[in-house]
């Protein structure tokens, strides 16, 4: 008994810390989560990418009630998105247990990995600014109304803002999607890029809104994985209970801190996240064969090597 107590105590905890993460960077607890189960808890991956459904559906609950709100997200450009995103979680949930019983998730690992690593240079490069450089509007602004305004406590003022390249946003989303079933995530990640990179929304908008979509993408994955037998009640629920305290921290937290803060806490979780990802894909594949620990080292200096070379070409205000 007291062995089940001290179990559900740790994966609450991890919970909690991958919620509040989740919350602050519009990421989606799964995507922290996901990595604490499988590499510090043991929890074999199938079920942990289960209970990362779950618990993205926590953290969206949490935080976006709350965003609402505080009149930071976009409900109207969300809902617009979230018809490419659970048409992709269609996808991407359906090829999981496809690429599960043939032994192929290594392969999704190494692109996970190499699409994180990836999509930072757009992120950081407007890492420059608070605010974004506004874009003319395009004719998807006017159609689809892709515009809005939100105060902002940290700057002491409300910022108005517009959103253009709806199309692009539509691709990214759908992708997003793909990759929420497949790896049992928010994809929040690319999520916040479709909205930050492609169509110009403000950083905090950008995460906001994903941790709104987030869990009407995780919900349609998960009845998939349910389906499957991916989802184990246990670890299901001592996750969601977790994330989801871990996502109103985050809320009280995000609405005191700039724009330009959180997009860096984006981009060092993702750098890390990264490189895990590709030195675990290619652990899995017998690619390249090292112990936990040196896994571990070799991801946190690379991953220092990187946040050094960004913040050097990057970092400077403007």
């Amino acid at each position: 008994m007291l062995g089940i107590i001290l179990r559900f105590v740790e994966i609450l905890i991890a919970g909690i810390f991958s919620g509040l993460i989740g919350s602050l960077t519009g990421l989606g607890g799964g995507t922290v989560l996901t990595p604490l189960l499988v590499l510090f808890l043991g929890v074999p991956i199938y079920y942990a990418t289960g209970a990362s459904l779950i618990s993205t559906i926590a953290t969206s609950s949490g935080s976006a009630s709350a965003y609402i709100k505080d009149k930071i997200t976009n409900v109207r450009i969300g809902m617009g998105l979230e018809v490419a995103t659970s048409s992709g979680a269609i996808v991407g949930s359906l090829s999981a247990g496809w690429i599960y019983s043939h032994g192929l998730a290594w392969v999704i690992y190494i692109v996970f990995g190499v699409v994180l690593l990836t999509s930072i240079i757009p992120t950081v490069q407007r890492g420059k600014y608070e605010i974004p450089k506004p874009r003319p509007p395009d004719w998807t602004t006017k159609v689809f109304k892709l515009h809005g305004e939100y105060h902002d406590a940290a700057l002491g003022r409300t910022i108005e803002y517009w959103g253009v390249r709806w199309w692009l946003g539509e691709v990214i989303m759908f992708f997003a999607g793909v990759i929420s079933g497949l790896l049992g995530i928010g994809s929040g990640a690319l999520k916040v890029l479709g909205l930050d990179w492609a169509m110009n929304l403000p950083m905090k908008v950008s995460t906001t809104t994903s941790n709104f979509m987030i869990g009407v993408t995780a919900a349609t994955g998960s009845s998939i994985y349910w389906y499957f037998g991916y989802i184990q009640p246990f670890i299901a629920a001592a996750t969601a209970i977790g994330v989801l305290i871990g996502a109103f921290i985050g809320t009280k937290v995000l609405v005191k801190l700039t724009n330009r803060f959180v997009r860096w806490i984006f981009i060092v979780i993702l750098n890390f996240l990264g490189v895990e990802m590709v030195l675990r894909g290619a652990g899995i594949a017998r690619i390249l064969v090292i112990p936990l620990a040196y896994e571990y080292l070799l991801s946190t200096a690379a991953s220092i090597l990187l946040m050094i070379g960004l913040l050097l070409k990057y970092g400077r205000r403007r």
